[in-house]
């Protein structure tokens, strides 16, 4: 009997409708807008915004710790996908791009994109080409291109074949940019104008083409494999060079779904445990709000970014392309999430008043993204996590007397003495 993942292959290899995604097209009594997934989520920071490889390393044991929250068929390497974000390593990709001939300006100056590519040479070269073309009608600097070293035999026979090549894109900040915040939309633009045209290709040429990051201050590495194995599979997770004060960690479990490369989590700003049920609707408003969006930041770049939601895309996807607009715009990170998954509010005696109005003017802005769910999100400078304004999902964290924040999923994600632990609770509703 062939495996869940043997069953996908044939399907996608056989389908010329199968969607960017990896989900295949509406077909018979198949509709892909039921797919659902429930999964881990977690986080470590230290709040002191200090660096090093330890957090990395702590990041990847709450991964670990949350295996049993993931998918795995028969085959014991396949797995439906698991992640890590953090900040860019800077030192890391200084002396390694030195090494290449590619000279960084300082920190903050640049820009990494993680790029899923083809494997075909010809294709693999069409996307590159689109990426470095866009960089530069964008006014930015390509630096150069770093293949990244990875480590397939943890990959099953099934999941390799749909294995894309791997490699990072270094963007220097361009004249047009002022600041840091400029840069970041600059690069948000380029992702997207580059996705679009590309999904614009003949669909067996869209395969395995994806931009899991593009950030001057977050880089992610993901992919559809198993949570014990992201640091085996992405051996720059292996180097001590490798420093952040924050990583952002999922573990995926497709109930319904079919597992993919690109819908592996985190996406460029969150992770999400659980579904938005009103999603249908949300992007039905996203799509009627775009003539009507305008923004003094993004300018004549917010036409470029349309559609901005593809069809295909998984709930979790989508919310973080809509996310991503709202901090391209201006907003804060935390504000456009509670602008999204707004409180119970409205017969709520005990809420603030300040914190009423604020929740009842946004109301009128943006209708929730409602469903059982809990979030985790960064920005590279900022994180927190969220729960639905009913709470159906389990979030549970713990503040060290070293400065430590951890978040997950579960209890016990790491082994922190209780003689450390200065608060131990839990998120709430909303």
């Amino acid at each position: 009997k062939p495996s869940n993942h043997q069953r996908f292959n044939e399907i996608r290899e056989s389908n010329p409708f199968m969607t960017a995604s990896g989900y295949p097209a509406k077909q018979g009594l198949y509709d892909p807008r039921h797919e659902h997934d429930s999964c881990g989520i977690g986080f470590i920071v230290d709040i002191k915004n200090r660096k090093s490889h330890k957090i990395v390393e702590m990041g990847l044991q709450v991964l670990d710790c949350l295996t049993h929250r993931g998918a795995a068929g028969a085959d014991p390497l396949s797995g439906d996908g698991a992640g890590i974000l953090i900040q860019t390593p800077d030192r890391f990709f200084r002396e390694e791009c030195s090494a290449l001939g590619i000279k960084l300006p300082k920190a903050g100056d640049y820009g990494v994109g993680m790029v899923f590519l083809p494997r075909q040479k010809k294709l693999r070269e069409t996307c590159i080409g689109i990426v470095e073309k866009y960089i530069a009608a964008e006014g930015q600097k390509l630096l150069g291109w770093r293949k990244v070293a990875v480590d397939s035999s943890w990959l099953s026979d099934t999941v390799r074949k749909l294995e894309p090549d791997v490699r990072q894109v270094f963007v220097g900040r361009g004249k047009n940019c002022k600041d840091q915040n400029a840069f970041e939309r600059k690069l948000f633009v380029i992702r997207k104008q580059t996705h679009l045209e590309i999904r614009k290709l003949p669909s067996k040429n869209q395969a395995n083409f994806y931009i899991p990051s593009m950030s001057a201050r977050t880089i992610c590495y993901k992919g559809m494999m198993l949570a014990s194995r992201v640091s085996k599979y992405w051996t720059d997770l292996q180097d001590k060079r490798v420093e952040s004060a924050l990583a952002l960690v999922h573990q995926r479990f497709s109930t319904n779904t079919f597992p993919s490369w690109e819908l592996a989590q985190p996406f460029r700003y969150l992770c999400h445990n659980g579904e938005i049920n009103t999603l249908r609707g949300n992007i039905n408003w996203m799509a009627a709000r775009r003539f009507a969006m305008k923004s003094k930041l993004l300018g004549d770049d917010l036409d470029k970014l349309w559609p901005l939601i593809g069809d295909g895309n998984s709930d979790s996807a989508t919310f973080d392309n809509a996310l991503e607009l709202l901090v391209a715009g201006g907003y804060s990170l935390a504000h456009a999430i509670m602008l999204m998954i707004p409180e119970s509010w409205s017969d709520n005696p005990l809420m603030n008043d300040k914190r009423r109005a604020f929740y009842e003017y946004h109301a009128a802005l943006m209708e929730p993204w409602d469903g059982p769910a809990a979030v985790a999100f960064t920005d590279g400078r900022q994180i927190g996590a969220t729960l639905d304004r009913n709470g159906l999902r389990p979030a549970r964290y713990v503040v060290t007397d070293d400065d430590l924040v951890v978040m997950g999923s579960e209890v016990g994600v790491l082994d922190i003495p209780e003689e450390k632990i200065v608060k131990k609770w839990r998120l709430q509703p909303g």
